[in-house]
């Protein structure tokens, strides 16, 4: 199957990309603004932001907006000075996960390259402060390769989020032009050390399609990620966030998005998420049903319900 060769002169999103207009979302967004959180949901220009909004869920993106990284594909600014770390953050972000009363809360950041732990400092001061606050909400963090400093995932892993996640993006032969300060085998290496340092955690990586990857190059990437024992995959199309960034080469339909969904299952993916509006956080929460049905180590599962302690108004 050459479900994912390149062709070009695609032009217009076709309609399984067109997705409604943001209903019910002004509850979340203010939230956000009261506690000066960055979410990638919005600097990101994620496509569920939506859905994702009116069901009062978000993915906080923390140490930014400024990254240190100027990834072609990437809408997140890299024109702005970073800014010191916030020690008030944490504890600005656990109470955001309380009062939306997540059952799961995803953490991500921006790159940090001009810190010496890439800002691993901050992420375990998040998952402290989420605990004290909702010790039964599980916690995915969606991490950098922190530049290959292997004592600062030490300190995360630490922490024991119940999700480790890292992005491998894209295929090697893409790396030098979608993410030149990327590190594929890095990447790979980060996943595996985090498996072998905590095996009860679940690990999870995303690849983007549609920049020009062939079908074997997809499968090659899935059988590596395996091979770190990477338990969770997501999939999903990449969309061009404006003319300045890489341009689409095809869009993957979903009847493709369902092919490799499969192909995933039988390398033995606990879970794979793929389809065309698929991004790394995207129905994360689908990770409690592994906890209770491949459980990994006796960390607890949450109950079916965590209320949140500060209902918010209607949008």
């Amino acid at each position: 199957m050459t479900a994912s060769s390149p062709t070009t002169g695609t032009t217009g999103k076709p309609s399984w990309l067109r997705v409604k207009a943001p209903q019910r979302v002004g509850s979340v967004k203010q939230l956000l603004r009261d506690l000066h959180l960055n979410t990638v949901c919005e600097e990101a220009s994620c496509p569920n932001l939506g859905e994702c909004f009116a069901n009062r869920t978000a993915t906080f993106l923390i140490m930014g907006p400024a990254c240190t990284r100027a990834c072609p594909y990437c809408d997140i600014d890299f024109e702005k000075r970073p800014q010191p770390l916030d020690a008030t953050e944490p504890e600005r972000v656990a109470e955001a996960v309380e009062r939306l009363g997540l059952r799961h809360a995803v953490i991500t950041s921006v790159n940090r390259d001009d810190l010496p732990d890439g800002g691993a400092r901050q992420f375990v001061a998040c998952i402290a402060a989420i605990r004290r606050r909702m010790p039964l909400t599980t916690i995915e963090v969606l991490i950098p390769d922190l530049c290959g400093n292997w004592q600062a995932l030490e300190q995360i892993l630490a922490a024991q989020p119940t999700v480790l996640n890292h992005n491998t993006e894209t295929v090697p032969r893409l790396y030098r032009r979608v993410r030149p300060q990327g590190n594929y085998e890095r990447s790979l290496k980060l996943l595996e050390l985090a498996q072998q340092q905590d095996p009860g955690l679940y690990t999870k990586s995303g690849v983007m399609l549609g920049l020009g990857e062939t079908a074997e190059e997809i499968v090659q990437v899935m059988q590596d990620l395996r091979r770190v024992q990477c338990d969770i995959l997501t999939l999903g199309q990449y969309l061009q966030p404006s003319p300045k960034h890489l341009p689409v080469e095809r869009y993957v339909t979903p009847e493709e998005f369902d092919h490799w969904r499969r192909v995933g299952e039988e390398l033995g993916f606990l879970q794979v998420v793929s389809s065309p509006l698929t991004r790394s956080s995207y129905h994360a929460e689908a990770v409690q049903d592994l906890m209770r049905h491949s459980p990994k180590s006796a960390k607890p599962v949450p109950m079916p319900e965590t209320r949140a302690r500060d209902e918010l108004p209607p949008s």
